[in-house]
């Protein structure tokens, strides 16, 4: 079932841009929601790396409103640009062609993970992450874990310092569709693309701008002006893009795990001049 705007008003606090062990998260689906409406949260997203696999474990939903959601990854300008697809139709021939496309490139790029390491005297048997993803997107947590349990490392962090992080053996890129596209799968799913964390790229304002004017061209609808811990100064710039580009706003905390940092949730409350994306269903 598909979102439709109720209730909800300006003031709430949401979390549209969260993850489960279905990709990168340390929750399971259902522990995820538990958390979140212990926080108070009144309408979450799970919106996991090139999978919507988490809903299978998700069916029913007591206590908040549950918005179909997934992130995927694109390429813009021989970058990777992550974009939230809010309110697709899970059950859509859009949605499970977009995420067979990107789970084949996902496990593409985990075979050669796993002969990069190799070459470093780190052999990986590659069936067995694949099996750790559960029928998610295979990730390098997946082979951290992998690293972990095996006594090749100590922990997480060292796995990634050493062999996983960026530069490193196991960093390996992958060759996404271009942003146009992925806007265009979420569109043909029914669902708003929302470009995600637009403040991480590490752009200039002016090529920030640039990949705005791209994802709008592409049919983009909304853009995240919170999305985990930043300054405030930061969403009141992209609020400044947002109404600059006649974008809807979409609010996240890009929750992974549970930390003293780390909580599902956003207060919702808005300034002026912005449309809540939840408004527009």
């Amino acid at each position: 079932m598909r979102f439709m705007a109720s209730c909800y008003t300006r003031r709430m606090k949401v979390d549209l841009h969260t993850h489960t062990t279905a990709s990168d998260g340390a929750l399971a689906p259902a522990d995820l929601v538990r958390a979140a409406v212990s926080e108070g949260v009144g309408l979450l997203s799970i919106t996991d790396h090139d999978t919507l696999a988490a809903y299978d474990a998700v069916e029913h939903v007591t206590g908040l409103e549950l918005v179909t959601g997934i992130e995927l990854s694109s390429q813009w300008a021989g970058r990777t640009i992550h974009v939230v697809g809010l309110n697709v139709d899970r059950d859509s021939d859009a949605s499970r062609n977009a995420v067979r496309r990107q789970q084949h490139a996902r496990r593409e790029r985990a075979v050669r993970i796993a002969e990069r390491l190799g070459r470093h005297g780190l052999d990986v048997d590659i069936d067995r992450v694949t099996a750790r993803a559960n029928g998610g997107s295979v990730g390098r947590p997946h082979f951290a874990a992998e690293l972990v349990e095996s006594g090749r490392v100590k922990d997480f962090r060292t796995a990634f310092r050493k062999y996983l992080g960026a530069g490193k053996p196991g960093d390996v890129k992958t060759d996404w569709p271009e942003l146009g596209s992925v806007v265009g799968w979420i569109r043909a799913a029914g669902g708003t693309a929302v470009l995600a964390h637009p403040a991480k790229y590490d752009m200039t304002r002016t090529k920030l701008r640039c990949l705005v004017t791209d994802f709008v061209v592409a049919g983009g609808g909304s853009i995240e002006i919170v999305c985990g811990q930043q300054h405030r100064d930061v969403a009141s710039y992209l609020a400044d893009v947002a109404r600059a580009f006649d974008l809807s706003v979409s609010l996240g905390s890009d929750f992974h795990a549970p930390a003293p940092w780390s909580r599902p949730g956003v207060d919702a409350e808005l300034a002026a001049g912005l449309t809540p994306v939840w408004a527009t269903w």
